[in-house]
């Protein structure tokens, strides 16, 4: 259709580019957040599942610095360079621990078809060095706020940059989460009118240390007093109602190195690790919610994808009081000793603490699932997925339980925006894209469906194809899982079925060779490049 003015055909203007906007929790279980099944109060994410699309068999890497590589770069960890940490630096190509050159990151990819470019929040994709040459904003980010390491207090965050420049914290009552949140607001604020933008918020909660403020913790004060176990059964209940947990899929038995709930010690200290694991969840939570209601102020909020996710499962990790690194300050901002580690006589929560919520509730975030953060089973690796778009989604409050992984950001965000994946950077052949748009699922559509998913970090391995998964836990043998009828790993299959864990090893096998894969007890031996 033609309008006029004075005479003149004018065509009416073409529709504005979507915003996009990404955000990411930072050791989250698949069962935390309310919508898949927690009872930790996340109300604006909730909101968000309800006129949107949950994906119910959504893949991380299983580990920081891997994930928040392939995220930016839409190919596996290795072929970007972070196949461990980038604090572990190995003469491989696929091990270096730094973004590769022969990667383009999202940012650099959506500059080129006119996009701003923001980033709040941890990058962790290259060492903190001296060098800035892998930071954000030579990345592709035109703003750039958050730490370049991997943690950090949450009330005196280390490596704490803006733009390229380190910067302290501002301001008596500082919270990490929640300056994250204000710049990501303050950059939808400032961005032009008219151009569309891309955004990565990467929050570092609930990674430790156990930081949270009081009036958030006083809401779960007392909730966790019956124990793990209770807590299992009661997300379990509720995620097979909601449809994510089909209910012949057994429950994993509680970890063996978890203690039965009436016989663990130190009762009140394990729940009060778990109230500040919640408190940082609905935290983190609340400032979605004030980066929502600035999209609603500035009516970019339906034609903005918001895609949530974690970067890894539940961290069974625990923090001796000899644990060390840059990300743990000496005092606190004003002065008192940090006492670290997970000290039983010492409640966490404050700046002067610096602990982790533990195994057996790591046992309980990753609800119904096997192992952690580290590991490629599924607790390791299955994040929630909330893909919200008003203006284009077809089903609102919907699950898809199409498989797609991390490599499928950059595809889908190119997609959602009318990009294109460049062939080159800085003179540099790049990598060809690896993901498959998710954008018909969000529209209801089908979507080619991956030939296979792959995974390793630290010898831990595994391949999906379809329903069938293949997965191995350093430096045990092959496992075989029927994901559609066993998706807990609890009936393994590998001799039932040689001639599908042989077909699927075989094409492991492929994928390895072609994306540099190293045996993890030859990294091992191999001894780290310097650090500058």
């Amino acid at each position: 259709m033609l309008s006029t003015l004075a005479g003149a055909p004018l065509a009416l203007a073409a529709p504005k580019r979507p915003n996009v906007i990404i955000m990411m929790a930072d050791d989250m279980g698949y069962s935390d957040i309310g919508c898949y099944g927690g009872e930790i109060a996340t109300p604006n994410l909730d909101r968000l599942a309800q006129k949107g699309v949950r994906f119910t068999h959504f893949y991380n890497t299983a580990r920081c610095c891997p994930t928040r590589a392939s995220l930016l770069t839409g190919l596996y960890a290795q072929q970007a360079g972070v196949g461990h940490m980038v604090d572990n630096p190995k003469p491989f190509p696929a091990y270096k621990g730094d973004l590769s050159p022969n990667a383009v990151t999202i940012a650099e990819a959506m500059k080129l078809s006119g996009y701003r470019t923001y980033m709040s929040g941890k990058w962790h994709v290259t060492p903190v060095t001296k060098s800035k040459h892998n930071w954000p904003k030579q990345r592709g980010f035109d703003k750039y706020y958050g730490i370049i390491h991997g943690a950090a207090s949450f009330f005196d965050p280390v490596t704490l940059v803006r733009d390229n420049e380190y910067v302290e914290p501002e301001g008596k009552d500082y919270y990490f989460t929640d300056a994250i949140a204000k710049n990501a607001c303050d950059y939808i604020k400032d961005n032009p009118s008219g151009d569309p933008f891309f955004m990565y918020v990467a929050f570092t909660s609930p990674h430790w240390p156990m930081h949270a403020l009081e009036e958030d913790i006083a809401k779960y004060r007392g909730r966790y007093k019956d124990g793990w176990d209770v807590l299992r059964d009661e997300r379990r209940a509720r995620m097979t109602r909601m449809g994510l947990v089909d209910p012949k899929w057994a429950l994993t038995p509680r970890d063996k190195t978890a203690p039965e709930w009436g016989s663990a010690p130190n009762k009140d200290w394990y729940q009060r690790r778990m109230e500040v694991y919640s408190a940082m969840v609905d935290r983190m939570d609340q400032n979605i919610g004030r980066i929502v209601r600035t999209l609603e102020e500035k009516k970019e909020l339906d034609n903005t994808l918001i895609l949530f996710l974690s970067d890894n499962g539940g961290c069974a990790e625990e923090l001796g009081p000899r644990s060390q690194g840059r990300h743990i300050p000496a005092k606190t901002r004003d002065g008192r000793e940090v006492r670290r580690g997970n000290i039983p006589e010492l409640m966490p929560g404050g700046p002067d603490t610096y602990q982790s919520y533990g195994l057996p509730w790591a046992n309980a975030s990753n609800t119904p699932f096997r192992l952690y953060k580290h590991w490629v089973h599924e607790g390791g690796i299955s994040t929630p997925l909330i893909a919200h778009w008003p203006a284009r989604l077809k089903k609102p409050g919907s699950l898809n339980p199409e498989p797609g992984h991390l490599i499928d950001l950059m595809a889908t965000t190119l997609d959602a925006g009318g990009a294109k994946y460049p062939a080159e950077r800085q003179g540099l052949p790049i990598t060809p894209l690896e993901g498959r748009s998710l954008v018909p699922c969000i529209e209801g559509k089908k979507r080619t469906p991956h030939d296979a998913l792959y995974w390793e970090h630290e010898g831990n391995l595994a391949v999906r194809e379809g329903n069938w998964k293949l997965v191995s836990r350093f430096p045990d043998k092959w496992e075989l899982y029927d994901l559609k009828a066993d998706r807990t790993e609890m009936n393994n299959l590998a001799d039932a079925k040689p001639e599908v864990a042989k077909r699927l090893e075989t094409k492991f096998s492929a994928w390895a060779r072609k994306a540099g894969v190293v045996p993890w007890d030859q990294l091992q031996k191999t001894p780290r490049l310097p650090l500058e």
